[in-house]
């Protein structure tokens, strides 16, 4: 009990602790209070020397505008000097064509295709050998018209040039197609002839870098005879057995191109709007000294009014000498012949502007798909070409009379054979009409990064459909695609186009003077171009899941013959307008965007640029990308800078790949400034910005268009 009365407190002290408890908890709330005041105090007065800063930055930054703005004007004039060289290259090329005089028609002269089309038409006894011989000249010819559409400016093309180069390479096309139908037909009748003599059956295979036949005819009509392969190859048929007791032949003719697409719309331009004509004295009929004479009266007549005026001064009313007739018609003349080249080239460099932006710019619809059966041509790419499988009607073979060969013609050509036959009122068409198993070799120059999907055309409707192939099965070691097939006639195998977009990173670094090397780094590949003058390269191809080699390494072409050879081997990584309908990407401003590319190639070949993954965290208004100087292949120094640019200003960023928080505030001791070639010029080396004014302008220009091309602003 005493203890108990020890603790306990007394009222007054518990009163006192109360008290001192809440003194202790006032002091706290104050010391908060004036902490948090501070803190207040020093946020303010940063904002407001960071808000003073940025103003400066903006004062200094207007001063400097129009005479940075003038100096890009002049950089980026090697891009009209770049269009200039590629008209006056193509120009050159027509009378090269001209004076070689080989026998070619020239593709670009519609009288000439004509001419040789009709001519092609009359012959018709050629063997398969013959016109895959000349289909070589013809897919040139071909290659050549859809080069014209794809690199002339579409205000260079008019709407019935276009027309008819499109309408020349449709006939092109189906000529070729015709001509390899009649070449089997005069294959087939001669079967008996070139008949197999284990099996009595014919089998032929004939091939060439474009064209690969495999045909069989069906002789001896032996119904266990069901297994079709070419030439001890997986290459081949599984047959039923109405079709084995046939007098039938079974074609395989895999063309390495694609004649069964529909060709992509070319945008018509609008009518041009005519350029103002620069101003020049009114000609005058007669004697020239007439014309110098209605001028100065007309400059006296201005100059008396000019004297009435009030506030003229007495320096405005002194008269200028005249001058002789002579001397202002050299004046003249010299106007006259400046005023146009200026005008033309101003002219140029929006025409190029314009092209460069159209690469850019994105669909604002998308593609209308009828039903799930259809393919989607933005959303597939055919690869490897097409397989044309037909089943035709044996033709009359030739038979030996007395030292002569004798063959009935027939008008209506080479038919094919009706399977299924469209009435099968009796029988039951899934037992005696079953699916024909086909198996087929993918191209080796193709690269497919999952396994291929295979499609038929729709005759009828012309598109391609997934429906009627069932069983799709493929072996990726042997390169062997297995499936069946319902109805015979032409297939393709299609990937997935943006099955390498979004990338994971990018980079442009410079090799050498005027040459440089853009990795583009995907889920599947890691693919290095290389770039010099007016010529791009596919310097290696890395797949993470195979090994690969391909056809293209090494080789030197223009750019855009070097990105449809990517295409069609499956390496795609060049978005079209319609990508961002299929891919999750970060779209920027296209003008933006088209500004950041050309003068990214004003500076390639003396500057490395890099992935950021700030630009996918900053709006569509601007991008965000790493730059450095590079003057040797192997950089001394591997520091990056992040710059940010809008279009209009270019500053440089506070923070690093490294940071965790995306600010845009500026570089300490940085400035703002109207373009990238000054915002570098800041911290570059006087040899890199020499270097960088002295690079050649189809240089840059293909560097400019391959990166128009990838988008690697917008697609990574």
């Amino acid at each position: 009990m005493s203890d108990s009365k020890k603790k306990k407190i007394s009222k007054a002290e518990r009163l006192r602790l109360l008290q001192e408890e809440e003194e202790r908890r006032l002091r706290e709330e104050e010391e908060a209070r004036l902490k948090f005041e501070k803190e207040q105090q020093e946020r303010l007065e940063i904002e407001r020397i960071e808000r003073e800063k940025w103003f400066q930055l903006e004062e200094k930054h207007l001063e400097r505008r129009n005479q940075e703005l003038e100096e890009l004007y002049l950089l980026e004039g090697c891009f009209s000097e770049a269009e200039k060289l590629k008209r006056d290259t193509r120009s050159l090329s027509q009378w090269k064509h001209y004076t070689e005089c080989d026998g070619s028609p020239d593709p670009s002269v519609t009288q000439e295709m004509n001419t040789f089309i009709s001519l092609w038409k009359e012959e018709a006894t050629e063997t398969f050998e013959a016109v895959m011989e000349k289909s070589k000249l013809v897919l040139s010819l071909i290659e050549k018209l859809k080069l014209i559409l794809l690199e002339a400016p579409p205000c260079d093309l008019e709407s019935k040039n276009i027309i008819q180069y499109q309408r020349s390479i449709l006939q092109l096309q189906e000529l070729l197609h015709l001509k390899f139908n009649v070449a089997t037909e005069i294959l087939l009748r001669q079967a008996s002839t070139l008949a197999d003599l284990d099996s009595g059956n014919m089998e032929k295979v004939i091939q060439d870098e474009n064209v690969t036949l495999y045909l069989w005819a069906n002789l001896k009509k032996n119904p266990k005879y069901k297994s079709i392969r070419f030439s001890d190859t997986q290459i081949g048929f599984e047959i039923p057995r109405i079709l084995a007791t046939s007098d039938i032949a079974l074609r395989l003719l895999h063309t390495h191109y694609d004649h069964v697409t529909p060709l992509c719309p070319v945008l018509i331009p609008a009518e041009e709007p005519v350029p103002p004509e620069p101003e020049v004295v009114p000609e005058v009929m007669g004697n020239p000294e007439e014309a110098v004479d209605q001028k100065d009266l007309v400059d006296q007549e201005e100059s008396k009014e000019g004297e009435g005026e009030p506030g003229s001064t007495q320096e405005e009313e002194v008269k200028e000498e005249p001058r002789s007739a002579e001397e202002l018609r050299t004046s003249l003349k010299e106007e006259s012949e400046a005023v146009p080249c200026e005008l033309e080239m101003k002219l140029l460099s929006e025409t190029v502007s314009e092209a460069q932006k159209f690469l850019i710019e994105n669909a604002t619809e998308k593609p209308y798909i009828l039903d799930d059966t259809e393919v989607d041509l933005w959303q597939f790419t055919t690869l490897g070409g097409v397989y044309h499988l037909d089943v035709l009607e044996l033709p009359p073979l030739c038979k030996p009379v007395k030292g002569w060969m004798i063959v009935e013609l027939l008008k209506e050509g080479l038919q094919k054979f009706a399977y299924p036959p469209e009435t099968t009122e009796d029988m039951e068409a899934e037992n005696v009409f079953p699916p024909i198993e086909v198996s087929l070799k993918i191209h080796d120059n193709v690269v497919f990064f999952e396994d291929p999907m295979v499609v038929r055309w729709d005759d009828e409707g012309k598109r391609w459909r997934s429906n009627g192939i069932a069983n799709v099965y493929y072996r990726p070691e042997e390169r062997i695609v297995t499936f069946n097939l319902e109805a015979f006639g032409p297939v393709t195998l299609i990937q997935d186009t943006h099955i390498n977009m979004p990338y994971q990173s990018w980079e442009l670094r410079p090799l050498d003077v005027n040459r440089v090397l853009l990795t583009v780094t995907t889920v599947f590949t890691e693919l290095q171009i290389q770039i010099k003058e007016n010529l791009c390269m596919l310097a290696s191809i890395k797949l993470k899941t195979q090994e690969h080699i391909s056809a293209l390494e090494g080789k030197w072409m223009a750019p855009i013959p070097f990105i449809i050879a990517l295409k069609k081997a499956g390496l795609n990584v060049f978005p079209t307008g319609h990508s961002h309908f299929y891919v999750i990407t970060n779209n920027k401003v296209p003008l933006v965007e088209m500004k950041a590319y050309r003068q990214m190639a004003l500076l390639s070949s003396a500057f490395a640029f890099g992935w950021s993954k700030w630009n996918a965290v900053c709006n569509s208004t601007k991008v965000i990308f790493k730059v450095k100087e590079q003057l040797t292949e192997e950089p001394a120094t591997p520091d990056w800078v992040l710059l940010m640019f809008s279009g209009d200003r270019a500053q440089s960023l506070k923070i690093s790949e490294e940071s965790e928080v995306f600010s845009e505030s500026v570089k300490e001791e940085t400035q703002f400034h109207s373009t990238l070639y000054h915002m570098v010029k800041e911290f570059a080396s006087e040899e890199a910005m020499e270097r960088t004014r002295g690079a050649a302008c189809q240089f840059v220009d293909s560097v400019c268009y391959m990166l128009l091309s990838t988008r690697v602003l917008s697609y990574s």
